[in-house]
This record gives structure tokens, C-alpha cells and sequence, in this order.
């Protein structure tokens, strides 16, 4: 068992196995429709997306309460990494901040170090996953902490969404480059880079957006053979077996993972979008 605790935020979108296989501790960040209000989590993914799609209004999305934070500090060790959703799209890192600056005026004992990912779902997870493998490989806080701030530089992460119309209006991403896209019927792919969500391209129908997310993918890996590569789909398997089936004959990824987009990104990407992300 690693001296070192992991902590995320729910925003990671790993799977239950891996999150229980490396012992993570996840905060789960807030959703409400109206005035019903879920940790993510609490409601199923196909409930979510089958709700959204019910409801005149796009779900908000809050950033978790700083005593919930404060609870998973409150863990065995006596190091903690916590590595959250970038900053420019939730105040959950900020919040982690505050938390720790609250809980070690009691436990002075801790050391914790906390990280904005300047990412999201599959790629947040990504990095989530690679600090607990060093930490179990015996590595201090520091050197963890240092090499997740170098790794995040280098991840890959494009997705392809069948409308951007739940990110506009969230807020997530710019109002008239989106409705341009979305008044031509475009399937819209999407990078995030520097922890911002940018639409970069566009493509006429599911099969040829997910080839341009695969062509940007591989552009962008280039011949690196040793590579994780991670596929979120939100409430479409199929789409994203498809993906994982094309990706694999292209290169030869060190692993591969699957995983649902959860409600917390699933309110931006909106049902049937695909991410994939590398590292």
C-alpha cells in the first residue's frame, strides 16, 4: 500500500475498478436540475443523460464544499497529492486550496500538495492514475508532485460532440465560434489544451468526425509507441469500441481504457460525445 494518498475530484471519470485498484479518494463535485441536486454519482449515467434530454433547462454544475475536501485530508497518510479539474472551468481547485489551508491549521502533521490538471475527464484521470503507479513505486510527494506538473504538459485530448449547444450555454466554450458550427448541423471536435476547451474542427456525421478526432489524435502522438491511451464516451459504448478497435490497429498503446463520461463533463460534452485522451 503507497504512504502517499491520491485525491481527485469527480470531473476524473475513471472507472470504479481503478479508482478501488490504486485506493483514490474521488470528491464528488455537485449537479442540479432545479432544485434537485446530485453528487455525481448519486444518480446513474443513463439516468442523467436521459433526464438532460427531458429537461428545458441544461443542468448546473457546482464545485464541491471545502469540508469535503477537508474529510479526505482526514485520511491514514500523512502525504496527500490531490490533483483536480482545471481552473478555468471549476473553481474545485481553488476550493481544495482553501480546504487544505483550513485543515492544517489543526493537523500541521500533513503534507499536501494539490495540482490543477489543466484538464478534465479522461485526461485528469490519466494523470490521476500515473501519480498513484508512482506512488506506488516509492517516489516522494515531491518527486510525484513534480513529475504530474511536467506529464500534463504533454497530454493529448480531443473529442468529437454532436452539438456544442450545452457548452455554450454553460459557459465552457465561445458563443460564436459555437453557434456558427452548430447553425451548419456540424458534428464539432474539440481540443483541450492549457486547460480550455477549444473547438478546432468539424465534420459531417459520426463516422467521419470520429475519423478526424483519431487523425488529430495520432497527428499529434506521432510515432510513440508507449503510451496510455484513454476513450470516455458519454452514454455511447458502440462509438467508443468503434474508436478503441481503429485507434489500436494505428499504434501499439502501452493500455488501453474505456470509461463513461460521467454527469458532471456529460453536461458539456452532451450525450453521444467521444473523448480520447493520451499520455
Amino acid at each position: 500500500m503507497s504512504k502517499i494518498k491520491i485525491i481527485t475530484d469527480s470531473s476524473c471519470d475513471l472507472n470504479k475498478d481503478i479508482v478501488e485498484r490504486y485506493n483514490i479518494g474521488v470528491v464528488g463535485l455537485n449537479v442540479s436540475f432545479g432544485k434537485d441536486t446530485y453528487v455525481d454519482g448519486e444518480i446513474s449515467n443513463e439516468d442523467f443523460y436521459k433526464r438532460m434530454a427531458n429537461e428545458k433547462e441544461l443542468p448546473k454544475t457546482s464545485c464541491p464544499s471545502p469540508d469535503k475536501f477537508t474529510k479526505a485530508y482526514n485520511c491514514d497518510e500523512d502525504e496527500v497529492l490531490v490533483i483536480t479539474i482545471t481552473s478555468k472551468l471549476s473553481a474545485t481547485y481553488s476550493t481544495a486550496v482553501l480546504a487544505k489551508n483550513m485543515f492544517l491549521e489543526e493537523n500541521s502533521n500533513k503534507n499536501i500538495k494539490i495540482i490543477d490538471s489543466e484538464s478534465g475527464s479522461i485526461g485528469q484521470g490519466l494523470l490521476v492514475v500515473k501519480a498513484a503507479q508512482l506512488a506506488e513505486k516509492g517516489m516522494s510527494l515531491d518527486e510525484i508532485a513534480n513529475e504530474i506538473e511536467k506529464l500534463k504538459k504533454d497530454i493529448v485530448f480531443f473529442g468529437a460532440l454532436e452539438t456544442l449547444e450545452n457548452a455554450i450555454k454553460g459557459g465552457r466554450i465561445n458563443p460564436l465560434a459555437g453557434k456558427l458550427i452548430n447553425a451548419l448541423n456540424f458534428k464539432v471536435i474539440i481540443q483541450v489544451i492549457d486547460g480550455v476547451v477549444k473547438p478546432v474542427d468539424k465534420a459531417r456525421g459520426d463516422n467521419n468526425s470520429i475519423k478526424k478526432v483519431i487523425e488529430n489524435i495520432l497527428k499529434s502522438v506521432g510515432e510513440n509507441k508507449n503510451k496510455v491511451l484513454a476513450i470516455g464516451h458519454a452514454n455511447c459504448l458502440e462509438k467508443a469500441l468503434k474508436v478503441k478497435e481503429i485507434m489500436v490497429k494505428e499504434n501499439n498503446f502501452k493500455d488501453v481504457t474505456i470509461s463513461e463520461v460521467g454527469s458532471v463533463m456529460g453536461t458539456y460534452a452532451s450525450k453521444g460525445a467521444i473523448l480520447i485522451s493520451i499520455l
